[in-house]
């Protein structure tokens, strides 16, 4: 049996609703495929109000596309601080921030 790979409709929808489950704030869907030479389809931007808040938000998004669809991200960085998150799940990204470093950085 083959396992097929879940669209990035699909992947984008389980990684809203997992950091809707725990409050994150502020979230934005930037469709990045009409700019040339990209690394990804989509970034998906949003933030916590704490270290803690932004490592459940993480936690929550690994946990929901790992139980729908058995995918976990290419890379993680950034949990050991906490601030500014990065996961990679190759097409889409998300940056889970901090409010204060997603005001400084401004990658939007």
């Amino acid at each position: 049996m083959q396992k097929t790979k879940a669209s990035a409709d699909e992947l984008i929808a389980l990684i809203l609703e997992g950091i809707e489950d725990v409050k994150g704030v502020d979230i934005n869907l930037l469709d990045l495929r009409e700019i040339e030479n990209t690394v990804c389809d989509y970034f998906i931007i949003c933030n916590g109000t704490s270290n803690t808040h932004v490592n459940a938000i993480v936690s929550s998004v690994q946990k929901k596309v790992s139980k729908a669809i058995h995918d976990k991200p290419w890379h993680v960085e950034g949990s050991e601080n906490a601030e500014w998150v990065l996961m990679d799940y190759v097409n889409v990204v998300v940056h889970v921030f901090q409010k204060h470093i997603r005001e400084f950085y401004d990658i939007e």
